[in-house]
Formats: C-alpha cells, sequence, structure tokens
C-alpha cells in the first residue's frame, strides 16, 4: 500500500488556514493531461508534480514568462515558435537520442521523474529535438515545462520552464554561401550597437569541431550561433537594469560542455554590477541530424531557462512566485513589458529542524525536498543540511535538515475573512505532517 499526501484545492491565491490530511492510496496509475499511466518500481513522481503538469505558464502573454517568450520568439521573427509538445517522453529520447551517457547522473531516479520504467517526464527540452528536425524545420523555437528533482530554495523549483532554439544549414556552396551573408548581417548590426563583447576561439583543441565536419563549415556555424546570440543578447538586456544610454552591455563567452553539442559555449551578461549566467549553446552533435533523417547538414543550438532570465530581467526574488495566483502578483505584470517587480510579502520566515537517524536503505536530498513539497507545497522557502554524520560505535548514519516556512502569500482566515501571515502554531503543525510522513515513507527514526 502507498502512502500518498492529500491537500485539498484552494481557490486563487487563498491559502486556507493549513489543515493537511493523510489518505492511503492502492492505485496502480498514474493520471497526467487526462490519460492513465501504469506504475512500477521505478515510479517516483510525487502529487505535487502531478499537479503543475499541464499549466504552461509561459502561455500566459501577460505573465512574466509568457512575456519573455514572446519577447524571445519575436526576436527570432523567421523561426517557426512551436508549443503544446507533451512531456511525457521515453528514456531514449531524453538521453540516448542526444548522446547523453549510460554512466550520466541526469538518468539517476534521484535526479528526474519517472513515470514507470519505460516513460519519464522530460528534464529538458532537447528531449524533442530529433523530432522537430525530423519534421523538416530548418529554424525553429520550441517553449515547454521541464522536470527535474532539485534541493528547495528561492531559486530551484522541480517544475521550470525552458526555451530551445536550432537552425539548420545545408553543409554544402548553398549552406557556405548562406552563412557567410548572415555572419555579414548580424555583424553589420552589432558593429553599430552598443555592446562589449569578451570572445573566444569558435574552436579550440578543449572545444573542438566534430570530425565529420568541413572545418570552414565548422567556423562558420559556431560563428553565426555566437552572433545570433549576441544579438538575441541586445533585445533582452540592452539599455536595461539601470544602464544608462552610454553604457554598452557586456557579453562573455565561455567554452562549456553538453553531450549534445561540440563545440559548445556559455553566454553571460554583466548585469547590476555582475555577470550572469545566462545560456548554454553550441554546434548539433551530428548523430541527432542523422537520427532525424537529416543529411548533409550542420546546425547549432541553443537552450536557456525561462524562470532564470525572468527572475533577473523583473527583479524576482524567489522563484515559488511565478506559481502565485496571488493579484498583487500577477496584476504588475502586462504583456509586451518587463516590469520591476514590487515586493508585497513582509512575513517572517519560521525555521524547523527535523533530526533522524536513517534506515538502511538511506535517503537522498531529493528524497526529502520532494516529501517536504508533496506535504507542505509552497509554504517551504528553503531546506538545508545543518549535519550529517555517522556513529563511531554503531554506524548508523544520521541527518538533520533546517526548514523554513515563509508563505510568499497571505493566510486566508476564513472565520473573520481577514488575512495574516503563517502562524507559528500553522508551522508547527506543517512540520509535524512533515515528520509523520517521512517516518512512514523512508522508516527513519526521529532523534
Amino acid at each position: 500500500m502507498t502512502a500518498t499526501i492529500c491537500r485539498t484545492r484552494l481557490p486563487r491565491h487563498v491559502f486556507r488556514t493549513v489543515q493537511l490530511r493523510r489518505c492511503y492510496s492502492s492505485t496502480s496509475s498514474v493520471n497526467l493531461l487526462g490519460k492513465e499511466y501504469p506504475k512500477d518500481s521505478t515510479t517516483n513522481i510525487t502529487s505535487a508534480i502531478i499537479d503543475k503538469v499541464g499549466r504552461n505558464l509561459y502561455m500566459n502573454p501577460s505573465h512574466p514568462l509568457g512575456i519573455l517568450q514572446t519577447l524571445i520568439s519575436s526576436h527570432f521573427r523567421d523561426f517557426n515558435s512551436m508549443t503544446g509538445f507533451s512531456p511525457v517522453v521515453t528514456p531514449a529520447r531524453n538521453f540516448d537520442d542526444l548522446g547523453f551517457p549510460a554512466d550520466h547522473p541526469g538518468r539517476a531516479a534521484t535526479d528526474s521523474y519517472y513515470i514507470n520504467r519505460d516513460l519519464m517526464l522530460r528534464t529538458h527540452t532537447s528531449a524533442h529535438e530529433v523530432e522537430v528536425f525530423a519534421r523538416g524545420e530548418r529554424k525553429w523555437l520550441l517553449s515547454a515545462d521541464v522536470y527535474r528533482r532539485d534541493e528547495i530554495d528561492a531559486s530551484h523549483y522541480p517544475v521550470f520552464h525552458q526555451m530551445e532554439g536550432a537552425r539548420v544549414f545545408s553543409a554544402d556552396a548553398n549552406g557556405k554561401a548562406e552563412l557567410e551573408e548572415d555572419n555579414a548581417r548580424l555583424s553589420h548590426h552589432l558593429e553599430r550597437s552598443n555592446i562589449v563583447i569578451e570572445d573566444i576561439p569558435h574552436i579550440t583543441g578543449t572545444n573542438p569541431r566534430q570530425d565529420m565536419h568541413d572545418p570552414v563549415m565548422a567556423e562558420l556555424v559556431a560563428h553565426n550561433l555566437k552572433l545570433s546570440l549576441n544579438s538575441l543578447m541586445l533585445t533582452l538586456f540592452g539599455g536595461r537594469g539601470g544602464m544608462g544610454e552610454s553604457d554598452p552591455l557586456r557579453v562573455r563567452w565561455i567554452e562549456a560542455y553538453f553531450p549534445f553539442t561540440t563545440p559548445s559555449y556559455e553566454v553571460e551578461v554583466f548585469f547590476r554590477g555582475k555577470w550572469l549566467e545566462i545560456l548554454g549553446c553550441g554546434v548539433v552533435q551530428q548523430q541527432t541530424l542523422d537520427r532525424a533523417g537529416v543529411p548533409d547538414s550542420i546546425s547549432w543550438a541553443f537552450g536557456l531557462g525561462l524562470e532564470r532570465i525572468a527572475m533577473i530581467l523583473f527583479s524576482i526574488p524567489d522563484i515559488r512566485l511565478f506559481w502565485s495566483q496571488d493579484p498583487r502578483f500577477s496584476s504588475q505584470f502586462s504583456a509586451g513589458q518587463i516590469t520591476t517587480f514590487k515586493p508585497y510579502s513582509k512575513y517572517p520566515a519560521c525555521y524547523k529542524d527535523v533530526s533522524f537517524w536513517l534506515s538502511d536503505a538511506g535517503l537522498h536530498d531529493n528524497d526529502f525536498c520532494d516529501l517536504v513539497r508533496d506535504t507542505a507545497g509552497d509554504l517551504v522557502q528553503d531546506v538545508v543540511l545543518i549535519d550529517s554524520f555517522t556513529h563511531p560505535k554503531t554506524n548508523r548514519s544520521s541527518k538533520c535538515y533546517r526548514i523554513n516556512y515563509c508563505s510568499m502569500d497571505r493566510i486566508y482566515v476564513e472565520r473573520n475573512t481577514t488575512y495574516r501571515s503563517l502562524s507559528n502554531e500553522e508551522a508547527n503543525a506543517v512540520h509535524a505532517q512533515v515528520i509523520s510522513n517521512l517516518k512512514d515513507k523512508f522508516g527513519v527514526e526521529i532523534r
């Protein structure tokens, strides 16, 4: 019998006085987007994650993620901008088709959400690369929600949104001419723009071209990628963040490694006084194009996290806010406008510790965080492992986590229709439920 945490669904931004109840379910399937999927021993998707599937925040034109997605799509105006791909994919599509090694940590059940051994929730938009290339798309953008098991803090959330872009060129004289013409156009645009670019060689011994690629074409494609993304950085960050008209946007390129591209790069911008990582990109592994049935071609691709950039541009301090239905959040944003978020929550942090001896099965940090999310939802701002040790005599292992209960939104009190912060007593009740669920699910012994 599987223990499941059940929470009453609440209307809009209202969170009623905390009342969590336990229920037990022996269901043998998972319902996602109206379809039933059988469970097996690999299943680790939680109710908190299932609740988020299909929300599609980036498709709301007045939501910060939707505003940013529209801005990027408008920049690449001649690219086909696609949405609506199901988040349910096979591990082969998510990893194998992109050249992930068999021992890549992203495959682990501690890092990804598995519906069963044959299906999972995509961990990146690249899971659809082969599918889109196979359609014959030559210039495309794809936006979608992605899912990764992760820690709990202000910048990490198990559901976030990515946007991916790619451009394909023929690996012949026509493709070479197209690249040379586009590179000249983009170079002219950037030379007239207020931007300073700290570049690196397109191809090096530590960031090589692929053996099957013509050296000249490889250089041209990598250069086109850089020019295209430098132009995007201007659109996103130029003249924002308090920069004066005379202040140039500073962009720098760094060598990187990704399983699905080579050469690979990361792009950073200097914004509000510090360097910030914005996206990853590179020349697509030829095996990806081969699997898609796109011969005699070469392509670049990039991928970015919408939340990461939106938090920077809109000055949003906590990633949980993107999921808020509090009108004090949503009313601050309008389609087509990047505005500075004005914080409205002054509710204090409430720290609770839980210390326990592990069972023989152990406990991964992401398992603990998922249990906390499933029990307390977005009432938790962060979770920190503050102590871990092994007893020298008994060889038993112990962990101690500190949970910060801090509500972003108001607690609605039904009796007198007033709003207030989460009380210490309510935090204690939620924390007690976390402890109870921790003992039931993982067999720990509370210290």
